[in-house]
């Protein structure tokens, strides 16, 4: 659950209701025996009788509140063929809930083609129903009832297509188009949570974070129906987005300080919604379906636990996400994120490696002979990095350096292909997960470099050398690779070679020359700013701070680059090399930078 928006209404079949009546139980029983009919949904030929399409439908919103978006959206869009005999009231709702699936399994272009098909679905509806009027003699009080709340349904539809719309563009990071759709929300919805919510998401993704929090805190959430109604827990959502918020501040400490708040909410909630039954197999039973969607538990634990990683507290951090990889283990960054953890666990502070000896335990193995042809035996890598293994199961989920390299690979699994078409044909794979396999091109590549150059990190730490030049070669051959990722590319292949007695090949990647950029690249999000700065108010001071990144410069990544360099020809014996590399060293060096 990121910073967003609340707005939308939850679908309970083809009525809306704070509990659940007779005509509701029906439609549930009726869905549910959906379940074990044995003819599949891509046997639906037609739908010729309407009580047909009833079934699937309500088949389509039990799936959808079992958070099954894949198989809703199967269901939902066989049903959406044969959509033109439906009736129009009925229509709109296969419309809807598609539209809610596409925007919850990030296919927003869908959303919006299905908008549009809306939009021109509603106001033919209401020219037909103007032209009955003018030609009937509905002059009586029952007619004019009929036309108000008419008109009323008809705007309220308009002003929840104007929010989906926003929700859609916010996914793609359009905020030219959503600055226009957020203005009909603010007209048609006015100051209602939902809509200043959506405003809310919108300044955020715009820098503008102390308008965004702003307009959280004027909203009136206890004017808002409340989770027994709409399935959202407000109270909730205004924490973690204020969470949200004051993370892209990197203001980790009060972030960490409103997401457990918003925990403290979820749980509140749950406990209400359980504390009814007492019998935990009928802990469901009289409740709304929408209350199945309330609890966003795992969605603020992912949160918590990116926060606690940044504040340098990764053995927090990993407990928070182990919980939740439980329900969301088809989500990638997850996994890189876990991996992550275990890397920043297991790393020694710079202050224990200056103190010295402690860490440097594993480099003898022995001493053989005496005197004169005394010997020290160094250790090789491999057994020094035995330390990591202490005779359990790389398995356990335990933050070790061996857990790491299997979260890597689940991370690199879950991917889509490289040579796959971006487009959004795995956008419902693992959908029901958070963040599943649902990025785009562009961010699932960069989510392939991180996930590659963590890989030969934690290989070169593992001890495996050939596996760790694989991954550095792999991340070196990406298309779309910032330079701070190449920079360490080199470095590890560099190390890789040398402890495979390639020193050659070594001195090929440490070539300084080789790096020419030590940015962290731009982001999708950060180009469609820039593209609308030209519109919007000055970013305040108080904004996203520039990520720290090793190394600083340019120059600090050569020098660290010589030096190896130089480490690489005392090892060919050749000296004279070595002494112009730290010549070169010294020129360029001199302004406090730590060199690897």
């Amino acid at each position: 659950m990121s910073a967003s928006e609340p707005g939308a209404e939850k679908h309970e079949g083809t009525g809306q209701s704070s509990g659940i009546t007779d005509q509701e139980k029906e439609f549930s029983t009726n869905a549910f025996q959906a379940f074990t009919v044995h003819s599949a949904v891509e046997e639906m030929d037609g739908l010729d009788d309407v009580e047909n399409s009833m079934l699937y439908y309500n088949q389509a919103v039990i799936l959808y509140h079992l958070r099954q978006y894949t198989e809703a959206i199967s269901v939902g869009e066989k049903l959406y063929q044969f959509i033109e005999p439906f009736e129009e009231k009925f229509a709109q709702a296969v419309c809807f809930l598609l539209v809610d699936l596409y925007i919850l399994t990030y296919q927003a272009e869908k959303a919006l083609h299905l908008l549009a098909v809306l939009e021109k679905m509603i106001s033919q509806g209401n020219n037909n129903k103007n032209g009955k009027n003018e030609t009937g003699n509905n002059t009586n009080k029952d007619g004019s009832n009929h036309k108000a709340e008419s008109g009323a349904l008809i705007e309220a539809a308009k002003s929840k297509i104007h929010q989906y719309k926003v929700r859609a563009y916010i996914q793609m990071k359009s905020l030219k188009a959503c600055k226009r759709e957020i203005k009909s929300v603010m007209n048609t919805a006015g100051n209602s949570a939902p809509s200043l919510f959506l405003k809310s998401n919108f300044e955020y993704l715009r820098g503008n974070y102390r308008k965004a929090v702003k307009l959280l805190n004027s909203s009136n959430i206890a004017e808002h129906p409340g989770f027994m109604k709409t399935g959202e827990c407000l109270r909730c959502m205004f924490w973690n987005n204020l969470g949200c918020i004051h993370f892209a501040m990197s203001k980790h400490n009060l972030g960490i300080f409103y997401f457990k708040k918003a925990l403290q909410e979820n749980d509140n909630v749950c406990a209400q919604l359980s504390a009814g039954s007492t019998d935990p197999g009928k802990k469901f039973s009289g409740r709304p379906m929408c209350t199945l969607l309330t609890n966003k538990r795992y969605e603020l634990l992912y949160n918590c636990g990116i926060q606690l990683l940044h504040i340098g507290r990764p053995l927090a951090a990993f407990e928070c996400l182990i919980e939740a990889v439980q329900v969301y283990h088809a989500n990638p960054r997850l996994w890189l994120r876990l991996a992550e953890c275990c890397i920043a666990a297991n790393k020694g502070t710079s202050e224990q490696e200056t103190k010295g000896l402690p860490s440097k335990k594993g480099i003898v193995q022995s001493i053989v002979g005496q005197g004169y042809h005394r010997k020290i035996v160094l250790a090789s890598q491999s057994i020094q990095n035995t330390v990591y293994n202490d005779g359990q199961s790389s398995a356990i989920p335990v933050a070790s350096m061996e857990f790491a390299a299997i979260c890597l690979r689940n991370a690199l699994l879950l991917l889509p292909e490289e040579q796959q078409d971006p487009k959004q044909e795995n956008g419902s794979k693992n959908s029901n997960q958070l963040g599943g396999n649902t990025e785009s091109s562009e961010s699932s590549e960069t989510c392939r470099c991180s996930i590659l150059a963590c890989s030969a990190y934690v290989a070169l730490a593992l001890g495996d050398n050939l596996m760790a030049l694989n991954h550095a070669d792999k991340l070196l051959q990406q298309p779309k690779l910032s330079g701070s990722l190449k920079f360490l590319g080199h470095l590890y292949a560099a190390e890789a070679l040398i402890s495979l007695d390639r020193i050659s090949d070594a001195i090929t990647h440490l070539n300084p020359e080789n790096v020419t950029d030590v940015s962290l690249g731009i982001s999708s999000n950060e180009q469609d700013q820039g593209s609308d700065k030209g519109e919007n108010e000055a970013m305040e001071s108080s904004g996203k701070r520039a990520p720290q990144c090793y190394p600083s410069s340019v120059n600090s990544a050569r020098t660290v680059m010589l030096f190896n360099l130089g480490s690489a020809y005392c090892l060919r014996s050749e000296y004279d090399k070595a002494r112009k590399c730290l010549h070169q060293v010294s020129t360029l060096g001199g302004r406090g930078e730590r060199i690897a």
